[in-house]
């Protein structure tokens, strides 16, 4: 084995007393954490189970899971009788790119600005806990924003945050930063998945858009993962007359 694929020598069956993360969870915190800081490359072969289960000195379920997780976040990908890789990073070929709405508008020529409407720590959900993997009621941080593009509203963005990837997130300025530009820089993008719909507009997002209630709006929902964790659930709201989602493969 390689120099760079060494772990610690101390057992993580015996934890911190001070750190109540599962022991699973560290296991693959790690190594999606070496995948993230480009240690590990693409297509490269990881350590095996029987290797992982004697250098964090823990057993051979608690480094499946954590290894089977990974696999189901396509952060790895197991090859029959050949072993377990790092997965394409296939974020970097999504139909709908990663970018920064203000970037776009200004692309175009346009002016951008963006205007607050809620920016608070909140609990989670049932639904959100299960989104973001953790237990009910765990804290959150949600923002809701009305993107403008000449004066003209464009876009609803509410979204929900993972405090323990952006813990400054409540102390931004939003009227001068997007919070895709803090959590590029934050949470550096690991993963993402993301669902596009037509609905009519709820009355709230209704009066955000400056459109009448139930007209169609195009719907974009986003989840995306930085460090081996989940940062984000963000649910966009566009007018339909307006909108157009392009991107190529």
């Amino acid at each position: 084995m390689s120099p760079r694929h060494a772990f610690p020598e101390s057992s993580l069956e015996e934890p911190n007393a001070q750190d109540s993360t599962p022991i699973f969870q560290r296991i693959k915190d790690y190594l999606a954490g070496e995948i993230a800081s480009g240690r590990w490359k693409e297509g490269e072969l990881v350590p095996s189970e029987q290797a992982l289960v004697r250098q964090f000195g823990v057993s051979r379920m608690t480094v499946n899971r954590a290894v089977r997780e990974l696999t189901a976040e396509q952060v790895l990908v197991r090859r029959q009788g050949a072993g377990t890789y790092v997965a394409p990073q296939k974020y970097q070929a999504t139909l709908v790119e990663i970018r920064n709405i203000a970037d776009e508008i200004r692309a175009r020529g346009r002016a951008h600005r963006s205007q607050l409407r809620l920016l608070r720590e909140e609990t989670a959900s049932e639904e959100l806990a299960a989104a973001f993997e953790l237990a009910p009621d765990a804290p959150l941080y949600h923002s809701v924003i009305v993107h403008f593009e000449n004066e003209a509203p464009v876009q609803v963005e509410d979204r929900w945050v993972n405090p323990a990837c952006a813990p400054h997130y409540l102390e931004q300025d939003f009227g001068a930063i997007t919070p895709n530009e803090h959590l590029m820089a934050a949470a550096p993008l690991q993963g993402a998945t993301y669902a596009i719909e037509a609905q009519p507009a709820p009355p709230e997002v209704a009066a955000m858009l400056a459109i009448g209630a139930g007209q169609a709006c195009l719907v974009l929902r986003r989840r995306t993962t930085s460090g081996g964790q989940v940062a984000s659930v963000a649910t966009m709201w566009h007018p339909g007359h307006l909108a157009r989602f392009t991107g190529s493969v």
